[in-house]
């Protein structure tokens, strides 16, 4: 009994975890299946990531070698062809290749797989590594992206010659079935709107939780703010290209400009202008343009008068060099300063001067001309924002705005924030740029003096004076190159003079016949002659050629000018010039060679030296001839004579 009791409570202890055992089971085989399906999910999700992961890689591999089929080979068998302006088309694809290849090249040298579980962080820290250079590169060249486009519509235009650019294409890389040069050069401008939807893939395939996702999420948002940027900054070119060129219009072409529109606009400005200067309406004051625009100001005020004066130096240079005073017979063949003094000239105006020329234009002319070229643009746009501001001020009273008030004000903004972020750097630059070129000017007078120098010391114990002490000499160098200097300028005036004189030449019969008319009727005295031509426009002026005489009944008209006289030309009378009028002198047939002896006596003082010459005789007894005559025989000699006068330019260096 006790036997078949316990036998039956044994039998109940049994049933009982056999009906817990079937409970657990059933759970069991519920949970197995979502187990699995998440398992599987997260399969399908990591094989999506490593999808996406191998897609970025892989595109990007082949977008790098494509581009660098058409820098290398189609570029260069296209320069075969010789087309116009080729090298701009591929402006800016070395640098966005250079980024290329470096983020390629930061995964290689991690050695990870897209496989590796490490290698989605490998990619986002060399993406992110590498932001600032893709974002520098990638908006260079997407801005210039429409100048490509526009060339190759230029190479359209031929149809021979776009049929030999599309057979090039197609023999250089007969892999793709290219078309077109923009196949290749579009690459980039799609390439970088590309990053942010891989990132933003390979982010959806990831699991929220996993480590990696922050890291993730940001690169994700960094590829954004880059396209953003490149974007903005592209805009900000385009606005920059439209307002900074400057057009060279005809009358014609701007009176076909005029519209009601133009009209319109062009009177609002100038009223809101007016309503500024009278003080009628503030106007916006921004102090760090203002600062900017007044450097600028200075800057290129600086630069072309830099400009204009290395323009003159180099003209009165070349005046100076084609001048050889050297080549002219001085009649000194056989004085030793004479001979020292021509083959010291000689080697300046064939070696030293020359290359000295030669290096002042390539390296102070040629990039000063090119920074002088480079201010019209920023200038241009400095003027348009004025034209704006004024449209933006007078749309800013409205209360509510059109659309074309909102497109006036953001053109208005996005000018004066391209000039707040631009001209800063602009200004710094050619600053430095102006600089290192007014460092060229000097290093090069320096080299001159040097090169001088070392030819001067071959001769220097040939030349008189050069036992002079330092000081001596200089006091002396000074003295004569004042002497020379006035001697010159004295010389100059007297010849100026008998330049402008009349010309005095014997008269004509019927000259004669009125020159006795004028004279009984109003005294020698009176008698002027013409020292020009004149023409009458108006009622009573005369019309009188060079040489007539005249004589004058008044000198004045009637309303008292004294810049016409009254005047009897020998039967009408009327008015003339006062400024062509000179007094009559008759001429003698016998003239005193006034202006050989005299012209002939400086020249021969212009060569007298430090030491004392052969004292040669004044041409006194020169047969006489007429001034003109004499003046044009002695004017070659007196020109080559008045270059004797200066010193050696190393002289006229040092001086203060």
């Amino acid at each position: 009994m006790e036997t078949g009791q316990q036998m039956a409570k044994d039998g109940d202890t049994e049933e009982e975890p056999l009906h817990l055992s079937g409970c657990s089971n059933e759970s069991v085989f519920e949970e197995e299946p979502a187990e699995d399906a998440a398992k599987e999910k997260a399969e399908r999700e990591a094989q999506k990531q490593l999808m996406a992961t191998e897609e970025l890689v892989y595109t990007e591999k082949n977008y790098l070698r494509l581009l660098q089929v058409c820098t290398s080979t189609i570029r260069s068998n296209l320069q075969a062809l010789q087309l116009p302006n080729l090298d701009s088309m591929f402006l800016y694809t070395e640098e966005v290749i250079d980024v290329s290849g470096r983020l390629l090249s930061l995964l290689d040298q991690k050695q990870v797989t897209p496989r590796d579980p490490l290698f989605v962080e490998t990619l986002c820290d060399a993406f992110l590594s590498l932001s600032t250079d893709i974002e520098s590169a990638y908006k260079e060249y997407l801005a210039n992206y429409s100048n490509v486009s526009a060339l190759e519509n230029v190479y359209k235009q031929k149809e021979s010659l776009w049929t030999e650019i599309i057979k090039v294409i197609k023999s250089s890389a007969p892999e793709v079935n290219a078309t077109s040069l923009t196949f290749f050069l579009v690459m980039p401008v799609q390439r970088i709107a590309r990053y942010p939807l891989h990132f933003q893939t390979i982010m959806k395939h990831t699991d929220p939780g996993h480590p990696v996702y922050p890291l993730l999420e940001n690169t994700a948002h960094t590829a954004i703010a880059l396209n953003c940027r490149i974007n903005e900054y592209k805009r900000f070119r385009e606005v920059a290209d439209k307002y900074k060129k400057t057009e060279t219009l005809t009358i014609r072409d701007k009176m076909n400009r005029l519209n009601s529109h133009s009209i319109a606009k062009k009177t609002a400005r100038l009223s809101q202008f007016i309503r500024h200067e009278t003080g009628i309406s503030p106007k916006i004051v921004d102090e760090e343009f203002d600062a900017l625009e007044g450097f600028f100001y200075l800057l290129e005020d600086g630069i072309a008068t830099l400009h204009d004066n290395v323009e003159i130096y180099l003209h009165h240079l070349q005046r100076f060099l084609s001048c050889r005073p050297e080549e002219f017979d001085l009649d000194m063949d056989g004085e030793k300063p004479a001979i020292c003094y021509k083959e010291i000239t000689t080697a300046l105006r064939q070696w030293i001067l020359p290359t000295y020329e030669k290096r002042m234009r390539l390296l102070v002319h040629k990039p000063l001309c090119g920074l002088r070229d480079l201010l019209v643009g920023p200038r241009n746009l400095i003027r348009k924002r004025l034209d704006k501001l004024l449209d933006y001020e007078r749309i800013e009273e409205k209360p509510s705005l059109t659309y074309d008030d909102q497109e006036v004000a953001n053109t208005y903004k996005t000018i004066n924030t391209l000039l707040l972020n631009e001209l800063p750097k602009f200004n710094g630059l050619a600053l430095s740029l102006l600089w290192g070129m007014l460092g060229a000017f000097s290093s090069l007078h320096k080299d001159l003096a040097e090169d001088m120098e070392q030819l001067f010391q071959g001769f220097a114990q040939q030349l008189p004076h050069s036992s002079l002490e330092p000081k001596a000499f200089w006091e002396w160098a000074e003295c004569s190159v004042l002497e020379g200097a006035e001697r010159l300028e004295r010389l100059c005036q007297d010849v100026e003079e008998q330049l402008n004189a009349p010309i005095v030449q014997p008269l004509s019969p019927g000259s004669q016949k009125r020159l006795k008319v004028l004279s009984d009727k109003h005294g020698s005295e009176k008698i002027y002659q013409l020292t020009g031509p004149v023409v009458g426009t108006r009622d009573l002026e005369l019309s009188l050629n060079k040489g007539e005489l005249v004589s004058v009944i008044s000198e004045m008209d009637t309303r008292g000018d004294r810049r016409r006289w009254l005047v009897d030309a020998g039967g009408p009378r009327g008015y003339v010039p006062s400024s062509k009028l000179v007094h009559y002198q008759p001429v003698t047939m016998d003239m005193p060679p006034q202006l050989t002896a005299t012209t002939t006596d400086r020249a021969e003082g212009f060569r007298r030296h430090s030491y004392t010459p052969d004292i040669r005789p004044r041409p006194s007894d020169m047969p006489r001839t007429q001034p003109v005559r004499t003046m044009s025989v002695t004017m070659p000699r007196l020109q080559a004579e008045r270059w004797v006068v200066f010193p050696p330019p190393i002289l006229l260096e040092r001086l203060p």
